[in-house]
């Protein structure tokens, strides 16, 4: 799971301004942490339905939040693709 420290510093990383947690980049980015350890717990655990249905819900809801960056804002887009290594 993501400890609060790690949390503390993903959003620090991708804050735009000081206070700021709910930026789309921050919501990307905590989301995206979350499907990595998920995608990590299904390497031990394959017939964890329940959890796989969860992971589905958060790749898409992190793909509605990309797909709003895309609309209002490209440049930031591509600069949070890269950094979070999304896309090859």
């Amino acid at each position: 799971m993501m400890t609060k420290e790690k949390k503390t510093q993903l959003i620090q990383d991708f804050k735009q301004k000081d206070g700021d947690t709910g930026s789309p980049e921050v919501q990307i980015a905590l989301v995206t942490e979350r499907i990595k350890y998920l995608t990590e717990h299904f390497k031990f655990h394959p017939k964890d339905h329940a959890s796989r249905r969860g992971l589905l819900k958060l790749v898409g809801h992190r793909r509605r939040l990309l797909d709003y960056l895309k609309k209002h804002d490209v440049k930031r887009y591509a600069g949070l693709l890269d950094r979070l290594g999304l896309r090859k």
